[in-house]
């Protein structure tokens, strides 16, 4: 909903569904959860510990300011990618340093909803190669 210009017209729930039929048709078990507070996302990760190989998040702007967020991230043992639907560097300077990059395995920042997709497209293929 917040400005479309910059983080396009889809919504979640449509990124969601399109999400969920590539991992359907890969085989890969999927889990959605979205939360715009620092506690509920740091629960979930906590949660999932041991229980799921993989977090993909969008942090949005706790990307550049929650360190209690960054630190239940670095407490998960498998791999993060970390998604932003704009380019963050092309974008207001504050928007720039990260605190989930140097723990990610990689980011992917740019290409809108299509971003959630190349995320799943990774972890399918490497998945299977390792």
């Amino acid at each position: 909903m917040r400005e479309p210009d910059i983080y396009g017209y889809q919504t979640l729930d449509e990124i969601e569904v399109k999400c969920r039929k590539i991992a359907e048709g890969r085989g890969v078990a999927q889990e959605w959860f979205q939360s715009n507070s620092e506690s509920p996302l740091i629960d979930k990760i906590q949660q999932n510990i041991d229980k799921v190989d993989w977090v993909v998040i969008n942090a949005a702007g706790l990307t550049h300011t929650s360190v209690v967020l960054r630190d239940a991230l670095a407490m998960f043992p498998g791999n993060i990618i970390e998604v932003h639907l704009s380019n963050i560097h092309a974008r207001e300077s504050f928007r720039h340093k990260s605190l989930i990059s140097p723990i990610a395995i990689g980011i992917i920042a740019g290409f809108g909803a299509f971003s959630y997709q190349m995320a799943l497209e990774f972890i399918t293929n490497f998945s299977s190669e390792t």
